[in-house]
């Protein structure tokens, strides 16, 4: 048998049971291949109930800056019983399975392809830990320490790791410590030279950092001056606020000391959606953050929002749906749901991070783009993005950035008026009126706000060709929109490639070396990644160079795909889908296998073009 050999390069996948604080110890491992310098990419796939259902956590190991999942594990740590045989086939050839071996296999498991590395787990823990409490969590940390072992990892990364995060409790490192000692002392007793994978420290991350993106949102949120947030409860969005809560406690304080910023708990959705609309309507930076059922439940106020001009932020951290379907599951199944949320003729600006850094950075530009636009800006994330923790660039913040409110009348320009002011009159043509904040003049710049038909002025009215003037003039502020939000980042080579390939949000990293894998087998593809709706001149453009685009979505129906053709009047043809359905963050390896037989399905004509 041929054994996996690496340094710096394979997938570990951990199988546990949820609710056994196994995540703690997973985690562990994963920042400390990110403190040796390597990048890395853990992923959590946890159920959602307390405990006793399934979870698995894999850790992507990546000498070479791989972020995405690549797909395929190397090494697997079966500590399951309900999942064991699944996780035992799941192995590729040449890997290597650890397991509790305190309970021998049974005749079921029979490869010859892979290396098993039985550790007596739960005797060890039995005959060394007093405490039976705190067995079944010191377990996990006894694996970490015999891996550190087998993957000749540097283990006082492993031990300081422990002393920093129990530094306010060291009662409690000490048999944290003990048990990565166990381990390890165990593995180097009994599987010297077995495990041919590897890490060594490197220097790959000396800019980066390890950060979450639902933390880097509420982040962006406090620096661009979010000072309201209404909130209800859901997975995954929840940290979102928790973060925002957390940051406005350490940097929204005034001059006594008291917190400049209002956290408002909802009964439902609706209601938090509700609290940010009227917050934004009186002038305040405002947000809320939810998923698809909350999406679902706010489409009356995002309509009101985008009719009566009130700008406003949304955070959706989407997950499976429809209806319940699976809380703690990734997918981007909510991106036509929001582009046109509400009933009519609505549409709404959406923005698409892939990594932490750019959830920062566009939880801050919404602010500004919402009060240009006098619009709902909603910010697409998934729970992949939010909840896990990813290798990014820091933070940067320019400290002479100044907000931008758009269109605001104050109470020196309503004196000086000389012509009627109507809340919504167009007066330069790019479909965005002046607005004023209540209370700015005793006699001036006063309003109705009513999500009936109103006209210029404000004032209810069911006049047809006044209703036609405002929908009009909405479509300008969309072009206008278009204007504004951030272009597409595209990659071409030197214009061999036989296709093109869209990518959005979290599918990117993986996207990407998909794409790298799919040229050394000469196959050359040019990229698109979108980052902004509405599109601009340059997605229509990309599109049309080529016969065949590939569109890499997290969905069952291709919605990316649907909008693309709704937006942009696009022959479906030569638009093919790529979708990702089950709930897990698509890999490289399913992207690249996916292509290839859409390509098998066709001929290409000479000269390369598909």
């Amino acid at each position: 048998m041929k054994k996996l050999t690496r340094v710096n390069d394979f997938v570990i996948r951990f199988a546990n049971v949820n609710g056994s604080g196994s995540a703690s110890a997973n985690n562990l491992f994963a920042k400390a291949v990110f403190r040796l310098g390597i990048p890395v990419s853990p992923k959590n796939i946890f159920p959602s109930n307390i405990q006793g259902l399934p979870t698995w956590y894999e850790v992507r190991v990546s000498e070479q800056g791989y972020l995405g999942r690549r797909g395929g594990y190397d090494f697997i740590v079966a500590i399951n019983g309900q999942t064991l045989e699944k996780d035992y086939d799941d192995l590729l050839p040449g890997g290597y399975f650890l397991y509790d071996s305190t309970r021998a296999l049974s005749d079921h498991f029979k490869r010859r392809d892979i290396t098993p590395i039985g550790i007596p787990l739960t005797d060890i823990c039995n005959r060394e830990i007093k405490n039976p409490k705190l067995r079944p969590l010191l377990k996990n940390i006894l694996y970490v320490g015999a891996i550190a072992f087998l993957l000749d990892m540097d283990f006082s990364v492993l031990t300081d790791s422990i002393t920093k995060q129990f530094s306010k409790k060291p009662k409690l490192a000490a048999p944290n410590i003990r048990c990565l000692e166990l381990g390890f002392n165990y593995a180097s007793e009994h599987f010297k030279d077995v495990c041919k994978l590897s890490v060594k420290r490197s220097n790959k991350l000396s800019t980066h950092i390890l950060m979450d993106g639902n933390s880097a949102t509420a982040l962006g949120a406090v620096y661009a001056g979010a000072t309201v947030a209404g909130w209800y409860p859901i997975t995954p969005s929840t940290s979102v606020i928790e973060s925002f809560d957390t940051f406005t406690r350490q940097y929204r304080l005034d001059e006594t000391g008291k917190r400049k910023a209002a956290i408002i708990q909802a009964e439902d959705e609706l209601s938090a959606l509700g609290i940010a609309v009227g917050a934004a309507w009186n002038g305040v930076r405002s947000f809320t953050a939810t998923s698809g059922p909350g999406i679902s439940l706010m489409n009356e106020l995002l309509g009101l929002a985008y009719f009566t001009e009130i700008p406003v932020v949304l955070v959706n951290v989407q997950r499976a749906g429809p209806s319940t379907g699976m809380p703690t599951r990734t997918q981007q199944s909510d991106t036509l749901a929001c582009a046109y949320a509400s009933h009519g003729d609505t549409k709404h600006v959406m923005l698409f991070p892939s990594n932490p850094t750019e959830c920062f950075e566009m939880a801050a530009d919404s602010f500004d783009l919402a009060e240009i636009l006098q619009t709902p800006v909603i910010l697409m994330s998934d729970l992949d993005l939010g909840m896990n923790d990813h290798v990014c660039l820091p933070m940067v913040w320019d400290d002479s950035r100044q907000y931008n409110r758009g269109k605001v009348l104050d109470r020196e320009q309503l004196e000086t008026l000389t012509k009627d002011w109507g809340r919504y009159l167009d007066t330069d043509g790019d479909g965005i009126c002046h607005r004023t904040y209540p209370g700015t003049h005793p006699e001036k710049g006063a309003f109705f706000t009513r999500g009936s038909s109103h006209d210029e002025h404000a004032v209810y009215t069911e006049d047809n060709d006044a209703y036609k003037r405002c929908m009009e003039r909405l479509t300008r502020k969309w072009q206008t929109a278009r204007t504004l939000v951030p272009k597409p980042r595209i990659k071409t080579d030197d214009g061999t490639a036989a296709g093109g390939l869209i990518l959005y949000g979290t599918t990117a990293h993986a996207a990407y070396e998909a794409v790298e894998m799919l040229g050394k087998k000469g196959i050359a593809l040019d990229t698109m990644r979108l980052r902004g709706f509405p599109f601009q001149d340059e997605v229509c453009d990309f599109i049309d160079r080529y016969g065949k685009v590939f569109v890499i979505e997290q969905n069952r129906d291709g919605q990316m795909r649907t909008l693309l053709m709704n937006e942009l009047c696009l022959v479906p043809d030569n638009l093919i889908s790529i979708t990702h359905i089950d709930g897990t963050p698509i890999d490289a390896r399913f992207i690249s296998q996916s292509i290839e037989t859409e390509l098998s399905k066709t001929q290409p004509p000479k000269g390369g073009a598909l």
